[in-house]
C-alpha cells in the first residue's frame, strides 16, 4: 500500500474519532460512510430504512435521545434527504460493488462510540494530534473509527484488484447497545452472501499479529427491571408501604447466586440501580440494569431464565410488582474453519504482519454474530478476525487509541483474503 493510501486511512480514521455518535444515532458517521462510497463509485447504497429491517432493531433510545443527535448532524451540513432517510434512528449503511461473475463476498462493520469522556491529557495523541472527540461525554474507545476506515479501503483495494464477484459491505449501528445486528442481518441484504467476515482491532494483539478466526463468543442478553411498590413514611408507618428497594436490593443479592451450569460458563452482572425519591420515603419504584451471558445461546438462555426467576421472587418476597424487559441480545456463533484457514494463509504475505494465531477463545459478546448465523444458515461461511494494534490503554477506557499502521495491515489482509475467494467457486 502507498504511502498516500496509508496517509488517507489516517486521515479518514481521525475524522470518524473527532465526531463520535452512539448507537442508532450515527447520523454523521453515516453520512461520510455515504459521501465515501460516492467517491469510491460502488454500485449500490442502502441507506437507513433500505438497510434494515424496521422492527427488529433493539435498544431504540427514546425520540428525546435521538433528536440533539439528528440537529447536531444538521448543524454540521448532513443533507436533508439523508437526514430524512436516516430519521428516526435508522442509521447504518450496506454498500455492494459487483465485479462480475464469482461468489458474493460480505463484510461487516460498526460504526458507534461509547459514552465516555475522552482524555485531554497532552501525551494522549488524539488530543495532542488535534483529533479528540468533539462530542464531550462520547469517543471512539473501542476502535469503531479504525474498523470504518479500513472497510472503506477494502473497497477501494478490491475494485482496484482483480477480484471477480460481489462485495456487501455492512456498516452496522448500535454495536456497542447489541442493538443493530439483528435488523441487519433481517434485512435481505445477506441473501446470497456466500462468505462473510466481521474484524475487530486490538483486543490485547499488538500491531503485527493476527488471529485469523475466533471461537466463542459469549452469548449476551441486556435486561431492564422496574419493581413498583407503595411508598410511605419511612418513619411513622413504614409497614403501609411496599418497598422496591427492598426488593431490588434481594433480586440483585440472588442474582449473584444463581447456580453456575455444567455445561459451560455463564456470567450475570447488575449494573446500574436507580429509583426512590428521598431517605424518609419507602421507595415505590426502582429499575435496575442487568446482563447475562453464556459460552453458548442455549447457557445464556438458562441465565437469563434463572434471573428472571429471582426477579420475579424478590418483588414477591416484598409484595411488589416487577416488569423484566429484554433490551438487546446476541447469540454465540464461531468462525469457520475453511475461512480462517484462507486468512491465515494470506496473512503470512502481508507486509507488515509478525505473528498470525490460527485461532482464540473471544470471550466477549458481539452482535455480529447475528449476521454471521444468518448467512451459516443459508449455506454459506461465516467468520470473525483479529486485526492486531498496538493500544496504549485496555479498550473503552477515556485514552484508548490505535496504532494506524494497523489500518493498512487490515485493509492489505482483508482484500487480499477476498481476491483468493474470489478464485472459489463457493
Amino acid at each position: 500500500m502507498s504511502h498516500d493510501a496509508r496517509a488517507r486511512l489516517s486521515d479518514l480514521r481521525r475524522a470518524f474519532h473527532r465526531h463520535p455518535e452512539p448507537g442508532w444515532r450515527e447520523f454523521r458517521t453515516t453520512a461520510r460512510v455515504v459521501e465515501e462510497l460516492e467517491r469510491i463509485g460502488v454500485d449500490e447504497i442502502a441507506v437507513g430504512r433500505e438497510a434494515l429491517a424496521t422492527d427488529e432493531r433493539m435498544a431504540v433510545p427514546d425520540d428525546d435521545e435521538i433528536r440533539p443527535w439528528l440537529d447536531r448532524a444538521r448543524e454540521a451540513g448532513v443533507s436533508e434527504d439523508l437526514l430524512e432517510r436516516t430519521a428516526g434512528g435508522h442509521t447504518g449503511v450496506v454498500a455492494t460493488l459487483s465485479q462480475g461473475e464469482g461468489p458474493c463476498i460480505g463484510l461487516r462493520v460498526d460504526l458507534d462510540a461509547i459514552s465516555i469522556h475522552e482524555s485531554d491529557e497532552p501525551d494522549h495523541r488524539p488530543a495532542a494530534a488535534g483529533f479528540r472527540s468533539e462530542h464531550d461525554g462520547y469517543m471512539h474507545a473501542c476502535g469503531h473509527d479504525a474498523h470504518l476506515a479500513i472497510a472503506l479501503g477494502t473497497i477501494e483495494a478490491i475494485k482496484e484488484s482483480d477480484f471477480e464477484g460481489t462485495l456487501r459491505v455492512f456498516f452496522q449501528p448500535a454495536e456497542e447497545i447489541s442493538g443493530g445486528g439483528k435488523a441487519m442481518a433481517e434485512s435481505g441484504h445477506l441473501d446470497g452472501v456466500d462468505y462473510l467476515f466481521a474484524l475487530h482491532v486490538g483486543l490485547g494483539h499488538p500491531t503485527g499479529e493476527v488471529v485469523a478466526g475466533v471461537e466463542g463468543p459469549l452469548a449476551m442478553a441486556h435486561l431492564t427491571a422496574t419493581f413498583e411498590g407503595a411508598s410511605a413514611h419511612a418513619g411513622k408507618a413504614p409497614n403501609e408501604g411496599a418497598n422496591a428497594m427492598q426488593a431490588a436490593a434481594a433480586a440483585i443479592q440472588n442474582a449473584y447466586g444463581i447456580a453456575r451450569h455444567r455445561d459451560g460458563a455463564t456470567r450475570v452482572n447488575v449494573g446500574k440501580i436507580e429509583g426512590g425519591s428521598a431517605s424518609n420515603v419507602i421507595a415505590e419504584e426502582v429499575t435496575i440494569e442487568a446482563e447475562v451471558r453464556g459460552e453458548t445461546t442455549a447457557l445464556m438462555t438458562y441465565a437469563r431464565t434463572e434471573l428472571e426467576r429471582v426477579l420475579y421472587a424478590a418483588a414477591e418476597l416484598h409484595d411488589c410488582d416487577v416488569a423484566p424487559r429484554v433490551i438487546s441480545e446476541s447469540p454465540c456463533v464461531d468462525s469457520h474453519p475453511a475461512l480462517r484457514e484462507v486468512v491465515g494463509n494470506v496473512a503470512w504475505d502481508v507486509d507488515g504482519v509478525e505473528r498470525v494465531i490460527p485461532s482464540e477463545e473471544f470471550g466477549v459478546s458481539e452482535d455480529a454474530t447475528y449476521l454471521m448465523r444468518r448467512v451459516q444458515e443459508s449455506g454459506g461461511l461465516a467468520s470473525y478476525l483479529i486485526v492486531g494494534t498496538d493500544h496504549p490503554t485496555s479498550h473503552h477506557t477515556p485514552t484508548f487509541d490505535v496504532d494506524e499502521e494497523s489500518l493498512g495491515i487490515g485493509v492489505d489482509l482483508l482484500s487480499e483474503a477476498f481476491v483468493e475467494l474470489s478464485r472459489r467457486r463457493p
